[in-house]
């Protein structure tokens, strides 16, 4: 039995996701276009050129761009580019208007901000783990005011 075209998007962000040094959270996003066509992928990681041996990969506390203690310098929040920029960024185009981006981890504020400027309209999420920080209430709010339709994935994943 053939896969959805959700389980193969949400898949391709999946194994996007493994490309990722973070030895904490490990991301991808996957955009499609309105002819299911994929125009951009991404994950989290080091800005290109940057040696990722040398990257601070400590998050701090409690995660999610939030330290409580610690040099921030020394942590990699001021650094990694998120897997939804990196995809908006890395697409093969620049009209992404109308699209939709199929994330492993709900976006945040920063990337909600970026998904709406580049005009994608749709974002289809596989976690939510940090609902209740408010970088991803904030995400919420802005998808909601401007109409970006959010919703959590309900296929299944092949990839492990």
């Amino acid at each position: 039995m053939a896969i959805t075209w959700e389980e193969y998007f949400m898949g391709i962000a999946v194994l996007s996701s493994k490309r990722s040094k973070d030895p904490r959270t490990k991301t991808g996003a996957c955009i499609v276009n309105a002819d299911k066509l994929i125009v951009g992928v991404g994950y989290n990681g080091a800005p290109r050129g940057w040696n990722d041996a040398v990257f601070p990969w400590s998050a701090g506390e409690n995660g999610c761009g939030h330290t409580t203690e610690g040099n921030v310098l020394n942590q990699k929040y001021p650094y990694v580019i998120h897997a939804e920029l990196n995809a908006i960024l890395n697409s093969h185009t620049r009209d992404l208007r109308g699209c939709t981006i199929y994330a492993t981890l709900f976006p945040c504020n920063e990337c909600a901000k970026a998904i709406a400027q580049s005009g994608i309209k749709r974002i289809i999420y596989l976690s939510d783990q940090y609902a209740e920080i408010d970088s991803t209430k904030a995400a919420k709010k802005i998808c909601d005011a401007l109409g970006i339709r959010y919703e959590k994935f309900k296929g299944e994943i092949a990839v492990k």
